[in-house]
Order: C-alpha cells, then structure tokens, then sequence
C-alpha cells in the first residue's frame, strides 16, 4: 500500500502496487493455521496387526489411551485436535515397546526401525527415530539436550568404581557396617562421594534452570512435570513463580491438581469391579463384607519399596485378620506376567487384584506404594499408613 501511502500519480504503477498487493494478500490467508493434528507412522519391522496406542503422556499418573489402531504395511495413522501441544506415547504391541512425542495441530511423521525381542517378554526397540512437522517437538528435544551432557557425566563418575559399589551395596544389603565404615573411608569412595553430591547440584541446577526460564507460559508446568518423578511441598515455590496463564494450562492444572492433592479421607469407596491371577471379578463390597477395617495397597512387581513393604503387611495381617482387618493388594503392573510371577514370589495371603487403570487413577495413585485404610462402610479413614504407622493405627482401632 506503499503507493497509496505516497499518493503516487501514475495510475498505472499505482493500480500495479494494488493488484500485486491484494494478490499477497489472498495467498496469505489461503494458507490458515491448522487446527488438528495427523500423526502418520511408517516403522520397519513391526507385523501386520500390531497394535498402536496414543497414550497421554506428563501426566504423574496412568492414563488410558485416546486412540488405537493397528499396523499395516509399516504404516498408521492418528487424527484429532488440540487446544495446546500434549506429549503422548505411541504404544506399541501391549506396551512391548514405546516412542514418545510431542502433539500440535500440524501434520506429524513418524519414521523409525524397530526390532522385536527374541526374549519370552518380546520387547520392541526402536533406532533411527525421526520426528518431523512439530515444533514443539523439536523445541522440547532442544532445550532437554542437557540430559545428554547429564548422562555422559552420570557414566563419568560410576566409571572404575563398579565394583567398590557392589561391595558397599552388599555389605550394605546384609547389614555389614563393619564393611561399609571400611569402604566408606577409602580415598575412592571419598571421590565417588564427592562426584556425586557435584552430580546432583547440576541436576538439580538444570532442572530448576529449564522451569524458571519459562515460568510466562504452558512450557513452564510443562517442563516442572515432566523433570520431576513426583512432586514434594518443597516443588511448591516452583509452581507458584509460573504466570496466571501458565498456571491455568493443560499442564498447569496438572501441577497445581498434583501439588495440592485433595485428601480422600472421609470420602466413600465407589464399588470397583477387578480381577484376581485366575480372571476371577471381585467387586470392592465383596471383599468388605463381613471387614471391620480393610487395607487398600497400591504396589507394582517392579518397585521395590512396595515389596519391601509386604513383610509388614504379613505381621499386620497374621495379628489382625482374626479381629476384621482385610488386606485388598490392587498391582498397576502392565505387564500381566511379571505380576503373576511377584504373585508366586511373595505369597500373600490376602485378596491380589490388577488394576484397571481406572481404580488407581479413582484414588489419586501418584507414586507407590499408596495405601488407604478403609472402615465396613467403605468410607477412607487413613492414607499411607505403613509399617509402625499402620501397626498403631491397627492397634488403636481393634484393641477390643
């Protein structure tokens, strides 16, 4: 419109300016911001049929998936629409195996090799990943490239130290302080110490870094759910330096819903319908009946300090089921074998439901094990009550 702008007199060249103006103009709105998003998959090596999940992902929690199709020829395909970029993982196989992205309304390739395990458990490895057509992709993948220099200084300072480690930790399994004062005090330890304690200030210092530099948008809750496994009150400055549009994100909501829990105690069970190793459905009132007290634990084969926790389980449970205390164990396992074989290893002699992604994610499971102590009329009267803790609690209430 320069030409207006100037009052140019030659009709011609104006009436030129005009016409190629206007032409600019219509190409640019030809060309509107997309407003869903296609992923499009093409992955070598996967057989015909193979399922593919989109499972929401950065959410502390277990989610279902949004949609599920299956391979043909390599390829798949999704299709939605988005408010703001969400990372997702594409599932594959009954989580044999896993590629994870980041989702805008744009259109999305995946390309990718995967081979699958010759093991009884069949896992799928992917190599050659590319992800193209989503910047928030490509911006998350840039500004969490210090988790590769993190690494390297993780592999840096374990290096000649393996089997000083082994030592101290098996000295330290079989309560051996002798071993471990000896260990302790050798000027190799000392340095792995010292390595150590520098590690952790540099991921703590990048973590707060990445968070704090985006603290005006989405980004900011975004990034803060994703460094950390789980949050604490001392994550709560944090949370709280976000912007009010941060803050009221997609991801925003999820911190703030994480940090400030709502407490369950004194709400009602809903009657939940599981089943046990053999298939058999239980409802939730079905284990209740009869109960004065039942113990709901949330635990998985793979974490340790939820089977760490079993033997206590066992003494609480030999002392007091006789006085109508009942122990429901509900596994989030996914991989329906590994739980079956935890299953044979412990030998618990109570109720062993598998979850079904949504009991768990009912009762607010963040991170196990998570126990809630439930009275006969299936209302919550204790949370994470475990060891000493549940042993008092227990005592106090069936002391008759």
């Amino acid at each position: 419109m320069k030409a207006i702008k100037y009052k140019i007199a030659a009709l011609s060249i104006c009436l030129f300016l005009i016409s190629n103006n206007g032409t600019a103009q219509k190409k640019k709105t030809a060309v509107p911001a997309a407003t869903a998003y296609s992923i499009e998959g093409n992955i070598t090596g996967l057989q015909d049929g193979t399922t593919v999940q989109l499972v929401p992902g950065a959410t502390h929690s277990s989610e279902l998936p949004v949609a599920e199709t299956t391979v043909k020829e390599g390829k798949f395909a999704f299709t939605g629409k988005l408010n703001e970029p969400r990372f997702f993982y594409l599932v594959f196989g009954k989580n044999k195996g896993y590629i994870n992205l980041i989702a805008e309304n744009a259109k999305i390739k995946v390309t990718a090799d995967a081979s699958v395990s010759n093991q009884e458990d069949e896992r799928i490895s992917f190599k050659n990943e590319v992800i193209t057509g989503s910047k928030s992709n490509d911006y998350f993948k840039k500004e969490t490239a210090f988790k590769e220099e993190l690494n390297k200084d993780y592999e840096a300072y374990h290096k000649g130290t393996e089997e000083l480690a082994k030592l101290y930790s098996k000295a330290r399994t079989t309560g051996n302080k002798k071993v471990m004062d000896s260990i302790a005090n050798t000027p190799e330890w000392k340095k792995f110490e010292a390595d150590e304690k520098a590690f952790f200030a540099k991921v703590e210092k990048s973590t707060t870094d990445v968070i704090t530099k985006h603290k005006a948008t989405w980004w900011g809750p975004f990034f803060m759910i994703t460094q950390f496994s789980y949050f604490t009150p001392d994550q709560k400055p944090l949370f709280e330096q976000f912007s009010e549009t941060a803050k009221k994100s997609y991801y925003g909501q999820l911190v703030d819903k994480d940090l400030n829990p709502t407490s369950l105690i004194g709400t009602s069970v809903a009657n939940f319908n599981l089943k046990d190793a053999a298939g058999k459905a239980y409802t939730a009132k079905d284990i209740v009946a009869g109960k004065k007290y039942i113990l709901i634990d949330f635990w998985a084969s793979w974490c340790a300090p939820c089977r760490k926790e079993i033997p206590n389980l066992k003494t609480a449970y030999s002392e007091y089921a006789e006085k109508g205390f009942e122990i429901l164990s509900i596994s989030i396992d996914k991989d329906e074998k590994a739980w079956q074989k935890a299953l044979g290893q412990e030998n618990m002699q109570w109720h062993n439901l598998l979850d079904d992604n949504k009991v768990s994610k009912s009762f607010n499971v963040k991170t196990i094990p998570a126990t809630y102590l439930v009275d006969s009329k299936g209302v919550i009267i204790g949370d994470n009550l475990r060891g000493a803790d549940l042993e008092a609690k227990l005592k106090e209430l069936l002391k008759s």
